[in-house]
């Protein structure tokens, strides 16, 4: 096949995964959902582009999740640890219920001041600077100091957990899309991971702590507690899904703010708008664009009929993006979602039974750093256009270098 012989559709599917498109993957996505709900994607499955059947395939428990090792990673022997993540009832009503019991609001809630504080100190230093890589002064250090506080991990390892976090989370990505060395550096990087967190399980058996590792390992539902592998799986998720992606978040959303002043300018009359202004960084540039599902029955979506076994992606990010959904779906307007605008939901945490367990940490995070913003910057700007990392599950920056003056 010749250039001359792919569609725009065709061009669009590969220009929607292409590591130098990762600046701007909504113009693909754009073509995506102007050919349809669904389109066919690679591995035999089809690309789920609107928000109508996007939403209706993740909220329908006939639709699994098991299946997405096979369908992004069968093309290795993939070393990623179990956990609830890839799991359908009941094994995941179990984990999910013994996870929830460690993981609460109360327990999420107690961090907010420490949040603020750490946040607050944070943007002493780079208000002090003038100039800084928002990413490495920002955007990392909050949420990984959060989690590996809340879990109990030394203070001299967060740096080591930031190296394994990273290499994991492009190894989410789909095998045909990583390079022989990044397979390499996930398979390291899960071993590292097992035997970093093992460690520290091993340690809460013999003298627990007030932290969630300990929590963990003391979780019981009805005489049943986490395995060794079910834990160690559960810390890579809450690891991972509550650092990387929300580091993505935060570059995400101020980069949204500088790109659109007159809604910085908003945040900085009204602080309280960091509140619905995170779910509108979550629709707009959502720091997790897609997942995976299959259909365990005769489902029909939309005009479609799906077979069991058949799978699709679903790309949430073009979901939210839907003009059906969406009035002027291209446009950052953090009042979006304020208590009574009627508003669809945008799809970045999920729904349904696989609805994101970290979306409280992530939101008190992200909520503390744009309310800081509003407060204390006065002008925020761009000193180049920021690189993008290659990775498409988990798509952020590389860096974010911005100047910035304020109180």
């Amino acid at each position: 096949m010749t250039s001359q012989d792919v569609t725009p559709v065709q061009l669009a599917v590969i220009d929607s995964v292409a590591p130098h498109m990762r600046h701007n993957p909504y113009d693909s996505y754009t073509v995506l959902r102007g050919a349809g709900s669904f389109v066919p994607g690679p591995h035999d499955t089809h690309l789920v582009t609107r928000h109508a059947e996007a939403q209706a395939i993740l909220l329908d428990p006939r639709w699994s999740h098991a299946e997405e090792p096979e369908i992004l990673h069968g093309d290795s022997d993939v070393e990623l640890p179990g956990s609830f993540l890839w799991m359908e009832p009941p094994d995941h009503a179990r984990l999910r219920g013994l996870v929830g019991k460690a993981f609460t609001a109360r327990t999420i809630g107690g961090l907010r001041e420490r949040a603020r504080q750490l946040v607050d100190e944070l943007l002493t230093r780079m208000l002090a600077a003038g100039e800084v890589d928002l990413l490495e002064a920002l955007a990392y250090p909050v949420p990984l100091t959060l989690i590996c506080e809340l879990l109990g991990v030394p203070a001299a390892a967060h740096e080591q957990v930031r190296v394994m976090s990273a290499s994991i989370a492009r190894g989410l990505d789909p095998d045909l899309l990583l390079a022989p060395e990044e397979l390499a550096a996930r398979t390291a990087a899960v071993h590292e991971f097992t035997e970093f967190f093992g460690d520290l399980v091993e340690q809460r058996r013999r003298a627990p702590r007030p932290d969630l590792i300990t929590a963990l390992v003391q979780a019981e539902e009805a005489g049943v507690r986490l395995t060794q592998t079910e834990l160690i799986g559960t810390l890579l998720i809450l690891v991972v899904a509550g650092h990387e992606t929300t580091v993505n978040l935060i570059g995400n959303g101020v980069l949204a703010l500088i790109r659109h002043e007159d809604e910085f300018r908003r945040l900085r009359a009204d602080p309280d708008l960091a509140g619905p202004a995170v779910d509108e960084v979550l629709r707009y540039d959502a720091p997790v664009h897609l997942t995976t599902r299959t259909a365990h029955a005769v489902i029909e979506v939309g005009e479609r009929t799906f077979a069991p076994g058949e799978s699709v992606i679903v790309l949430m990010a073009s979901a939210n993006r839907d003009p059906a959904a969406f009035p002027e779906p291209t446009r950052f307007d953090i009042g979006r979602y304020l208590p009574g605008r009627r508003t669809e939901r945008h799809l970045s945490f999920g729904l349904g039974l696989h609805y994101c367990l970290g979306a409280p940490l992530a939101r008190l995070e992200m909520s503390t750093v744009l309310h800081a913003i509003g407060v204390r910057v006065t002008k925020l700007s761009l000193l180049e256009e920021p690189p993008y990392r290659p990775n498409v599950v988990v798509r952020g920056m590389s860096e974010l270098r911005v100047r910035l003056e304020g109180k």
